[in-house]
């Protein structure tokens, strides 16, 4: 997880204790994070069953997906059939790949542009900046056609808030306010069909739930909300993120834990489960789903490859296996759902960017299985 800009790795999870840079106690840090959402280290899990990574999609779910947007272009909020496959466009160059949003496959149905800027001079308000020059001369009429021309093909674009370096805070009601209006003129101008949630210094539950109702007033009901929580702020029902999935589960599109940088962390059956496994994606998707998140709100978020996180990278296999296992109860590892839910809402990655670097491993096996394809 990060942690004021450090990663850091859980021994195991404690309620109560805080990373800091003293002994290695329960915490030990990992370094600085970079400006990429991940770190760029390499993997500290190991993956269970026998893939090797080399699945490129010949696999299929027991259950494809439905309906991936609306007619007019862009994605509905989401509902019992649908199944997101939500990959993150890096606004950046950091040595993976430079992509413009037209040449992403067509499999990721629900793309997050990475990321929105703060607004120094108005406290809880977004702007967006495109990394022309790191883009290789990517225009902004060019960046708008290309999300215009995705949504008309039915596919989702969603503008993303945070990463390891960004900074918003919506800590109050005009904060709150400015969130929510500056966020529907980005939605405006570059055609976004809605928000991604990927604060990782913090939150107030309380008045991001407002921006986000005060969104939706503005946007309308086919408004997409997503969130990137990391595992730890589902490890207590006291924590932000936790209280405020359950408190927008009303108009949440899905919920894609980053099962990554992590450590270990408890399951719902309060055991310690490791990063790199099927067990950590199944006992800890187990929480969202026991808190009251329905199925289809809860999504799977793992790196494309070793090299796009500190750790925790898993096959596809691996990520299939674990929805399965979550649906059905079949090719679980050590953890068994008590009571299968039925099928999930799908599968997310850092990064689309990294995916490209190893020949789209990601996009062609889940994009088969999830029905995305």
């Amino acid at each position: 997880m990060s942690h004021n800009g450090h990663h850091w790795t859980a021994r195991h999870w404690t309620q109560g204790d805080t990373p800091a840079p003293s002994e290695w106690g329960p915490w030990r840090d990992d370094g600085p994070c970079d400006g990429g959402g991940t770190d760029s280290g390499t993997d500290t899990g190991t993956d269970t069953g026998s893939d090797t990574g080399s699945e490129t999609g010949s696999e299929t779910g027991s259950e494809t997906g439905g309906d991936t947007g609306t007619e007019d272009g862009g994605g509905d909020p989401g509902d019992p059939g649908d199944r997101w496959l939500t990959g993150y466009w890096h606004n950046f160059n950091n040595g993976s790949t430079v992509l413009r949003v037209s040449q992403v496959p067509r499999a990721y149905n629900l793309l997050a542009i990475a990321f929105a800027d703060n607004q120094p001079s108005r406290p809880g308000g977004i702007t967006f900046n495109l990394a022309s020059s790191e883009l290789g001369g990517y225009t902004v009429d060019q960046f708008k056609a290309d999300i215009a021309a995705r949504r008309a093909a039915g596919g989702t674009v969603v503008i993303s808030v945070g990463g390891q370096n960004g900074h918003v805070g919506v800590t109050n009601a005009t904060e709150a306010s400015n969130f929510a209006q500056s966020t529907y003129a980005l939605m405006q101008e570059y055609g976004f069909d809605g928000v991604d949630i990927d604060l990782e210094h913090g939150i107030n539950a309380t008045f991001m739930e407002q921006a986000l109702r005060q969104l939706r007033a503005l946007a309308g009901s086919d408004l997409i909300i997503t969130m990137a929580p990391q595992t730890i702020d589902f490890q207590a029902p006291t924590f932000e993120y936790y209280k405020l999935a359950l408190a927008i589960r009303d108009i949440l599109t899905i919920v894609n834990m980053q099962y990554y940088n992590s450590g270990s962390m408890l399951g719902c059956d309060q055991q310690v489960y490791s990063q790199g496994t099927v067990d950590f994606l199944t006992a800890l998707a187990c929480i969202e789903l026991e808190a009251g998140l329905a199925p289809h709100q809860v999504g799977l978020g793992l790196p494309a490859t070793p090299q796009a996180a500190g750790g925790g990278h898993q096959s596809p296999s691996n990520v299939t296996a674990a929805l399965d296992c979550l649906a059905t109860a079949t090719r679980c590892g050590r953890f068994v759902p008590p009571d299968p839910w039925g099928p999930i809402g799908g599968a997310m990655t850092w990064s689309v960017n990294w995916d490209a670097t190893n020949g789209y491993q990601f996009a062609n096996a889940l994009g088969a299985y999830l029905g995305t394809s």
